[in-house]
């Protein structure tokens, strides 16, 4: 089935040939910032992939970071991030912010098509870093709040295990664990939303500051949390 895309991207290459090297994503939209891509009447489409660092000095002002990623989740999009951005920390960020993915520029072009098509789908993709900082949460805030079987594809995916890898490890087809993992992550996002970034780093015994904060109007802007104005 293909998958119909609309990208964000400050990059004029990327954002006009990107979908054109995936045979399996479609390209309904292109745009060089949110703000375009909001005034936008879009056709119908699975999701958007949003680069994170959107200013440059031809649109120095434009919505980018954390603050573009919950503009276009709360306008009832579905977020992959296409990003080059690698700090833990500001990719947890993005998905408490309602990212359903994310993806690194240096993937190959199988793996992003793959993971473009895994969250079209409705499953949470994150690096095994972050998937890490997941792991630590869930377990810090209750031994119920995910099943053993759950914890057990989580700690696996947490550690770079493939669908494959954890199938032979833990004697469970691959179809059983993709079930897992979309329970799971349906229980995460969830959770990340109804979340404070103060409870997180508690949880995670950060200081005050370690984590981005998303209660105010605040971007992620080259290496720093800028405020908006």
């Amino acid at each position: 089935m293909t998958v119909r895309a609309v990208v964000v991207d400050d990059s004029t290459v990327i954002r006009n040939s990107l979908l054109d090297l995936l045979p399996g994503i479609t390209s309904v939209g292109t745009f060089a910032t949110v703000e375009d891509m909001l005034a936008a009447e879009l056709p119908d489409h699975d999701l958007v992939i949003l680069d994170l660092h959107l200013a440059n000095s031809g649109q120095p002002d434009v919505r980018q970071g954390v603050a573009a990623v919950r503009s276009v989740a709360q306008a009832g999009h579905r977020v992959c991030l296409y990003t080059q951005e690698e700090r833990p920390f500001v990719l947890a960020s993005c998905l408490m912010a309602g990212a359903r993915g994310m993806v690194s520029k240096a993937s190959s072009l199988e793996a992003a098509e793959a993971a473009f098509r895994d969250v079209a789908a409705g499953e949470l993709v994150a690096p095994a870093r972050v998937l890490g900082l997941l792991d630590v949460l869930t377990r810090r805030r209750s031994r119920s709040f995910i099943g053993p079987r759950q914890r057990e594809v989580l700690v696996g995916r947490a550690r770079g295990l493939t669908y494959a890898q954890l199938s032979r490890k833990l004697f469970l087809s691959e179809s059983t664990l993709r079930g897992y993992w979309r329970e799971l992550t349906t229980q995460i996002c969830a959770y990340l939303e109804e979340t404070s970034p103060a409870d997180i780093e508690r949880a995670l015994g950060l200081a005050p500051g370690d984590l981005v904060d998303l209660d105010g109007p605040r971007e992620v802007v080259d290496g720093g949390v800028t405020e908006r104005t």
